[in-house]
């Protein structure tokens, strides 16, 4: 069920907001699960965030910045609620950004430990990593850390199970909750500093806006070191009284399917890309139980929706649009108002301006205000830039109506200038879609002496002619100018652990093939 949103509800921590659910869903209701098929309890999550939060406190400084490399997992959850039951600070890493940003984001948030495990870097193979890493921070491997767990971390953690105020540390809403770092998709990640607040006030306000049965399940495939992963598929949850169900990659397309109805969730979070794939490889009956799936990160397109409806029954695909810098979630839609082609209805309690674009007609550029906004971006010597005023600009150029739904036109960066017209490349993405729905497209542009910029489409379809493209433009009556006139065909477009489009590296193979090719 929904409940009223009023901001001063947010002015809470994190671990105390976590105290206020066990109190108001019961103790003993098991609130976190993984493939291990182990669940926990809200007494036994904050059992067991002590008694792991106090070996680290031991090697830590309370107000630290420490970095937690490690997947969407029960072992990932206690670690994060671990940390905020001894004052730290997780830092989230992004363990699929690369060697280079993975290091830049360590020294730019001042990180000089990480927690990560054996069995994950085992499994991920991500030893270059650990190498990186190591000149610059302390990695400490969890197995290590629960095999010097002793009676007295026991006694504390039973202690603090009952008397939880007493024993976590104290901590103001406007203390940092979570430092993660933006997707990179279109540059060189960010440091975002989310405060307490931020993420309870979201949180609350996705729970205002979506009704909410406390007995329902969540399935979170998405990476923690992302906040719709962690927001979303972890606080959501266990802050409204739903069992959050980690599973860790969302990549393991045979594998999530019966987990999701051996699991019964309810609701799924996930990309476009990845629901597509799990709709496909999915046995009949095996997605049946979802209530609806919540998708981010990218556009969601026609041809998965129908694809679930056709093969798994009516199971509503609510797309969502968010930014790291807002907890994430601004928009989204709803399973019995869900308009495809929107990003969905504002949350309550966020404020919104629209500047105009030149040359863009029928929206505008989108800043936001409100309870989620971040405390601000790091800055390169430790300090934290505030958004000025309160507002944060998107970057995205967007339509709202009447009723605060939300059109998404493109990003301020995804417009070209042809022929001295402004042209969506987001737009011309979705010809391509359009015409070869079950592929994969990405459109850049690119300098041109004559028209000033030019349109590239990159896909993985081999047979991709620019005739049929200009068909189909002309049957919807959009402008010539939208249709990409090269296409270069590639094995896949390459994506970023999110899920989202990796546009940095689009941009590099066009360049690359262009140059070849001259």
């Amino acid at each position: 069920m929904t409940a009223a949103y009023d901001p001063r509800d947010s002015q809470i921590s994190i671990f105390d907001a976590l105290i206020a659910a066990r109190a108001r869903y019961g103790a003993k209701k098991p609130i976190l699960e993984d493939q291990e098929r182990n669940p926990l309890t809200y007494t036994g999550l904050i059992q067991a965030a002590f008694a792991l939060g106090r070996k680290i406190a031991g090697f830590t400084a309370k107000g630290e910045r420490v970095g937690v490399m490690l997947p969407s997992s029960a072992g990932g959850v206690v670690t994060f609620f671990a940390l905020h039951a001894f004052g730290r600070t997780p830092t989230m890493l992004n363990f699929t950004a690369g060697i280079r940003n993975l290091k830049a984001a360590c020294e730019l948030a001042g990180v000089k430990t990480v927690l990560t495990s054996h069995r994950f870097i085992e499994q991920g193979k991500l030893h270059d990593l650990i190498d990186a890493l190591e000149p610059i921070a302390n990695v400490v491997y969890l197995e290590e850390v629960r095999e010097k767990v002793g009676l007295a971390d026991k006694l504390f953690a039973a202690a603090g199970g009952v008397m939880t105020r007493q024993f976590r540390a104290s901590s103001k809403p406007t203390d940092p909750g979570v430092i993660l770092f933006t997707s990179g998709s279109f540059g060189a990640p960010r440091g975002v500093v989310l405060s307490q607040a931020n993420l309870v006030a979201n949180v609350q306000q996705i729970a205002a806006h979506i009704p909410l049965d406390p007995d329902w399940v969540m399935f979170n495939p998405l990476p923690i070191f992302h906040c719709f992963g962690l927001t979303g598929g972890v606080l959501l949850p266990i802050l409204t009284g739903m069992k959050a169900f980690q599973y860790p990659s969302p990549l393991h397309t045979k594998q999530i399917p019966p987990l999701i109805r051996d699991s019964q969730a309810s609701i799924l979070l996930a990309t476009d890309t990845f629901v597509n794939q799990y709709a496909r490889a999915a046995e009949p009956g095996e997605l049946s139980g979802l209530k609806f799936v919540v998708c981010g990160a990218e556009k969601v397109r026609e041809e998965t929706h129908n694809l679930v409806a056709e093969r798994f029954g009516p199971i509503p695909l609510l797309e969502g649009y968010g930014a790291t810098e807002a907890a994430p979630v601004i928009a989204v839609n709803k399973p019995l108002d869900n308009r495809r082609g929107t990003v969905g209805g504002l949350l309550p309690g966020i404020e919104t301006r629209l500047e105009p674009v030149e040359g863009i007609p029928g929206g505008g550029q989108l800043f936001v205000r409100g309870p989620n906004i971040m405390a601000g971006y790091l800055a390169a010597d430790g300090t934290i830039e505030a958004p000025v005023d309160g507002w944060h600009d998107t970057g995205d150029v967007v339509g709202i109506s009447n009723d605060q739904w939300i059109k998404i036109q493109g990003r301020v960066k995804r417009f070209a200038k042809v022929g001295g017209e402004m042209v969506s490349l987001t737009a011309a993405e979705d010809i391509a879609v359009a015409v070869w729905p079950e592929c994969r497209h990405a459109v850049i542009a690119v300098p041109d002496p004559r028209k000033g910029e030019r349109l590239i489409l990159l896909t993985d379809r081999r047979e991709a002619e620019v005739d049929a493209l200009l068909a189909h433009a002309k049957a919807i009556g959009a402008p010539e100018l939208t249709v990409p006139r090269k296409i270069l065909a590639v094995p896949e477009i390459p994506v970023l652990g999110t899920g989202k489009t990796d546009y940095v590296a689009i941009q590099r193979m066009a360049e690359a093939e262009l140059r070849r090719v001259a």
